[in-house]
């Protein structure tokens, strides 16, 4: 394209600050909603990393395996595009059903990943390059799998309640959507932390990543460690994907998981990868400041590019995260 033909106005981008600062507090929640998402997933890469130094790419489609659990089983229980007209305990029921059936469909799928895919390698103790390969390989198997069977269209809305106000922040509504995702994601990250921290197979999570070997001496069964994590992994991503629905219902398709998962892993980098913490600050992070991005620039497209840019500057100030703790140096 020549230099002439190129458009010579601003129209494409603007910078309204008036704009960001009338939607700071809904740009606030509504990116600590998606960020709470995101530190849910970035946990599963964290987790991963911090114990075999591996970027499991897969993971994404370990995530969107749990949205196609909450699809099926909401339908299965008769919901659709519609919120259902049922009661507060006959919904919370719904609702904990999902929440297992997608947990359980995505530690199933990051425990045949582990099986099928890392195990033979490790056994074979090939370049970490080859790792990442098989990573990225069943990541694309997976979501073509998923493309045969599905096919390449979105499944139909599944709306779970309608949100309801529950209080107002300088003229904002908070809604019990958001309440629920956000405190929900906090307790599991916390839990998670605790239980790394303070149980005995937590502390042979924080040995494997410290040191294998040494941890293999000392009586530690690392395959089953790495297994365990794998399963940590797949069952905070099913978690995530019944938040992500909830919030997103018609984004359940075979593809939908690859950005998400992107913006996940970003968190986890930004926190501080292989640190459970930092995947909870980054994601809460990378969320709000894609939200304030494309208010301040006047598009939504800009929301992932702001988000990015902000990281690569992060990053270039403090390379391993804001946090940069590696799980195998963390306090009991």
């Amino acid at each position: 394209m020549l230099l002439s033909q190129l458009p010579m106005d601003d129209s494409w981008i603007s910078f309204d600050i008036p704009a960001f600062i009338q939607n700071f507090w809904s740009s606030t929640f509504d990116g600590l909603t998606f960020g709470a998402i995101y530190g849910l997933v970035a946990l599963g890469y964290t987790l991963v990393y911090g114990v075999l130094n591996l970027i499991n790419f897969a993971h994404s489609e370990v995530f969107i395996i749990g949205c196609y659990g909450v699809f099926f089983t909401l339908s299965a229980l008769g919901f659709g595009a519609s919120a259902p007209n049922l009661s507060v305990i006959a919904i919370i029921g719904d609702l904990l059903i999902a929440l297992v059936v997608a947990m359980l469909a995505s530690a199933a799928m990051a425990y045949v990943l582990e099986r099928v895919a890392y195990r033979p390698l490790r056994k074979r103790n090939p370049p970490r390059l080859v790792f990442l390969i098989t990573a990225i390989g069943a990541s694309f198997t997976i979501q073509y799998t998923i493309f045969l069977v599905r096919g390449p269209n979105a499944e139909p809305a599944v709306t779970m309640f309608t949100p309801t106000p529950i209080f107002d922040v300088f003229g904002t509504i908070v809604d019990n959507q958001q309440i629920i995702i956000v405190v929900a994601a906090v307790i599991m990250m916390v839990g998670v932390d605790q239980f790394i921290r303070r149980s005995r197979t937590g502390r042979g999570i924080r040995a494997v990543a410290q040191d294998p070997d040494t941890a293999t001496l000392m009586g530690v069964n690392r395959d089953r460690i790495i297994l365990i994590t794998f399963i940590i992994g797949g069952l905070l991503a099913g978690a995530a994907a019944l938040f992500y629905v909830m919030k997103i219902p018609s984004g359940v398709q075979y593809n939908g998981g690859f950005v998400l998962g992107i913006k996940a892993f970003a968190a986890a980098v930004l926190g501080g990868i292989g640190n459970v913490r930092g995947a909870l600050l980054g994601g809460l992070l990378l969320g709000l400041i894609g939200n304030y991005g494309q208010i301040l620039l006047g598009n939504s497209q800009w929301a992932d590019v702001v988000a990015f840019v902000v990281l690569v500057l992060v990053l270039l100030v403090r390379p391993s995260g804001i946090l940069g703790q590696s799980m195998g140096r963390s306090r009991a």
